[in-house]
């Protein structure tokens, strides 16, 4: 088992290596910070734009600067943002945690909604109910977030007045973004527990609970929901890490303080350090909960721990 964990542990650093030279990378094509600074390259002199390069540290090359970004990462330290200079570890100590309570909020919704529904449907096999639940669940996998999240706020906010369009104000913040994740994620969900519901209800210890009299909430609750549970709370396992990335556009648009409006707020700045920073943490949070469950993986199924 170590030597399985150690496996996944050098797999899981090459791929923050990996991540990190691609985003440092990439984020340099959009444009010169300097210049974005003051506005355009026009009113100023070369030499001021060279002395702005010079004190963010711009001027050292690609790879220097890569290398001096890793050492920062092991002690926490991710530089300071070009606009204001606050130390981007504490911009994202702020925002992170509004990501995680909305993408807690985001799964407990979805687990809740997705549950009795897919037992539902599973009783329902083949009936309108079944029919109609699979038709709605395919209709929420058709929608993009984005869009979803407008037609929200265009309803609760602006149609109906019942819900602050953006921010975070109080638990009713909460209720639009929350939902808007909630429907994409119980979409999958339902189809999910329908389908292992439905493997379970036909096994022989089925049978056996109702014979002996048993109520049927008894058996669908207690003894096939137990068992047909098993592949859900993998996936949401799996699932919880990519929606971290999937509330960064929503974020945007409820104007939630997470990590999504920092990251596009370094975006329109051109504030490197902030940007680099955010991704990094992000994509290292999707790696640590994939590490967990490669593990639990292991623990669970020893086959797993030769492959």
């Amino acid at each position: 088992m170590a030597a399985f964990i150690l496996k996944r542990l050098l797999q899981a650093v090459f791929v923050v290596l990996a991540v990190t030279l691609i985003v440092s990378f990439a984020i340099r094509l959009s444009g010169d910070p300097a210049v974005m600074m003051v506005g355009g390259a026009g009113s100023v002199t070369e030499q001021d734009l060279q002395n702005i390069r010079q004190s963010l540290g711009l001027e050292r090359p690609f790879i220097v600067q890569y290398l001096s970004f890793l050492q920062g990462i092991v002690v926490g330290d991710f530089g300071k943002s070009f606009m204001g200079g606050t130390p981007v570890s504490q911009l994202i100590g702020r925002a992170l945690p509004s990501t995680l309570l909305l993408a807690f909020a985001s799964l407990i919704t979805s687990i809740v909604l997705s549950v009795p529904l897919g037992v539902y449907a599973a009783v329902k096999r083949g009936q309108w109910q079944d029919q109609t639940i699979r038709i709605l669940s395919l209709v929420g996998l058709s929608f993009p977030n984005f869009w979803l999240a407008i037609m929200m706020v265009l309803f609760f906010s602006i149609m109906l007045g019942l819900l602050p369009p953006s921010g975070m104000e109080g638990p009713q913040s909460f209720i639009m973004p929350a939902l808007t994740m909630a429907i994409i994620l119980t979409a999958t969900n339902v189809r999910l527990v329908r389908t292992s519901m439905l493997e379970t209800l036909s096994q022989q210890y089925i049978m056996v609970a109702r014979s002996k009299g048993l109520k049927d909430w008894v058996v669908l609750y207690k003894h096939a929901l137990r068992n047909s549970a098993i592949p859900l709370v993998t996936y949401i396992g799996l699932q919880f890490g990519g929606l971290i990335g999937g509330l960064v556009i929503v974020e945007r648009v409820f104007n939630w303080p997470g990590m999504g409006t920092l990251a596009f707020d370094a975006i329109a700045a051109r504030d490197y350090p902030v940007l680099q920073g955010t991704i990094t943490v992000l994509a290292l949070f999707i790696i640590f909960i994939n590490i967990v469950i490669d593990i639990a993986y292991g623990l669970i199924d020893p086959r797993i721990r030769t492959e």
